[in-house]
């Protein structure tokens, strides 16, 4: 269990140091960085160049009137039953969702402030800036194992009953980093139910929400909206990098009860940073345009064909309802550890051990010993060689 701030290593930095002075066995293909690499929109400098005389002005920290709009069209039209539950004061522009899955902890716990000894709940696997913030709030993350038979969706009716008494927050992720699981809307309406049960916030990562194969996923909003015609104890936290394939640009939004997202709004008008205006005045189109998307998607979805194609039956794996990584069942070849390392000196293969992406949870267990994450970040044609490379070591 992490406990302090020592305990927090960067899982690429554990895999540098495992795969230090190992030399590849043929060029290198790097599959672990969720980073995306498709072309961005052809628009995207033109853009940009058009609101650069902003740059002389503080931008402002609750968005445009534009990007408002566009992030409020966005969400109405995505997402069912949102339509007049948003306006200004429960929307708000973010510098990339990490930025708030952060800062968001803060006003979490300012609303709890007569718990002592905090919990926050959170998945395992589970995306590091979850810890942190809890870390930095002074709580404790108490983590709940994704798997197979759970649908690698945390399990709420194991959280002991103690420890739910003290939770201030509980993060999840649809679709789920790095197993791809969407959460359906029986399992949020749960989460939803036990937040406003027991006063804590829910807060729904769903930045990988435009990557999917077939069906829509669901997002905690538009369950919350559906059930009570309320957002009360729910955000839901989105961003332009995987959307959009701009990582770079750091760009995203946070939506949610609108006493909360008021409270947020002042919060990051003293401690966090403006979008710069060239970024706003982009994002708004980003927001505005789907046409992308769509292209964006269905080029994820060819690599999880040459998947099905290349991998599939001879070698057990399981495509994932969202996101766009592969999370490789390694068992029957040693673990994640140690398939990864012999990957990458027999043809060159970097992938991410799964126990550097998870931690032991409170028995002990980590879930991601037996995986590897393989993200289908590259080029069709990278991509394919990766799976060859693959399956000629692995068989």
């Amino acid at each position: 269990m992490l406990q302090t701030f020592s305990d927090i290593r960067s899982p690429f930095a554990a895999l540098r140091t495992q795969l230090e002075g190992i030399a590849p066995g043929q060029p290198p293909i790097d599959l672990t960085i969720g980073a995306p690499r498709h072309t961005p929109p052809s628009w995207t400098s033109e853009k940009l160049t058009e609101a650069i005389s902003s740059v002389g002005q503080y931008p402002p920290i609750h968005g445009s009137p534009a990007l408002q709009c566009a992030m409020k069209t966005w969400a109405e039209q995505r997402f069912t039953g949102l339509k007049g539950q948003l306006n200004e004061k429960n929307i708000l522009p973010l510098n990339g969702s990490r930025e708030g899955l952060f800062y968001a902890i803060f006003i979490a716990k300012s609303r709890r402030a007569e718990i002592e000894n905090p919990i926050v709940l959170m998945p395992n696997p589970y995306y590091q800036v979850y810890s942190a913030a809890a870390l930095a709030a002074g709580a404790t993350p108490w983590f709940l194992n994704g798997s197979a038979e759970n649908g690698f969706l945390p399990n709420v009716d194991e959280i002991p009953a103690d420890i739910i008494a003290r939770t201030i927050a509980f993060y999840i992720c649809t679709p789920s980093n790095p197993e791809g699981a969407v959460a359906t809307r029986p399992y949020l309406k749960n989460l939803i139910s036990l937040a406003r049960e027991h006063q804590f916030m829910l807060f729904s990562d769903e930045c990988y929400s435009e990557i999917y194969r077939r069906d829509k996923p669901a997002s905690a909003l538009e369950v919350a909206a559906a059930e009570t015609g309320s957002l009360a104890n729910v955000c839901a936290f989105n961003s332009l990098s995987k959307r959009s394939n701009l990582p770079g640009i750091r760009s995203g939004l946070v939506m949610g009860e609108d006493q909360f997202i008021t409270t947020f709004k002042n919060f990051r008008n003293v401690a966090g940073p403006q979008i710069p205006g060239p970024i706003q005045h982009l994002s708004a189109h980003l927001w505005n345009d789907e046409d992308h998307v769509v292209e964006n998607r269905n080029l994820y979805n060819k690599k999880y064909d040459l998947v099905k194609q290349l991998l599939s039956p001879s070698f057990a794996v399981k495509i994932p309802e969202g996101g766009f990584f592969l999370w490789l069942n390694l068992s029957e070849h040693g673990g994640g550890i140690d398939v990864t390392t012999t990957l990458w000196k027999g043809c060159g293969i970097k992938l991410l051990p799964g126990a550097y992406l998870s931690q032991p949870d409170h028995k002990g267990v980590n879930p991601g010993t037996d995986y590897a994450r393989m993200a289908l970040v590259a080029s069709l044609e990278e991509t394919e060689e990766a799976l060859v490379r693959l399956k000629s070591v692995l068989g």
